[in-house]
């Protein structure tokens, strides 16, 4: 089975950094799209960041010059840096892979998800 298990979320003040892992098993890791995503109470789920094979990124532009989004395939690992966070990055950040369209935030066109990582940001 695959599985994503994401780790690193904790609470930080404004202007704080985190930084969060996803780890893959049981999941051909480099052929696909991964991504992250967020989803804040009463709020849809949201693309943050995209990488693709080649290690092409793409950001939702509230995040864009803050968050980066980097892979290791050799730890079969996803990375999210996060600087200067604001409250309202406040949410459960999930891992995605298995992405089926390059690079996309839209949730739909990826498979498999991890539990989340809770990010709470306080002012």
């Amino acid at each position: 089975d695959v599985e994503l298990r994401e780790s690193g979320g904790g609470s930080v003040q404004a202007g704080g950094s985190l930084s969060l892992s996803c780890s893959a098993s049981g999941y051909a890791y480099s052929p696909y799209c991964m991504g992250w995503f967020r989803q804040a109470p009463g709020k849809e789920r949201e693309g943050v960041a995209a990488i693709d094979t080649d290690g092409g990124t793409n950001y939702a532009d509230s995040v864009k010059g803050r968050f980066t989004i980097s892979k290791d395939n050799s730890k079969n690992t996803l990375y999210l840096e996060m600087n200067s966070l604001k409250p309202e990055d406040t949410a459960m950040y999930y891992c995605a892979a298995g992405g089926r369209l390059s690079l996309t935030l839209q949730s739909r066109w990826y498979n498999y998800w991890g539990q989340g990582t809770q990010v709470t940001v306080s002012s």
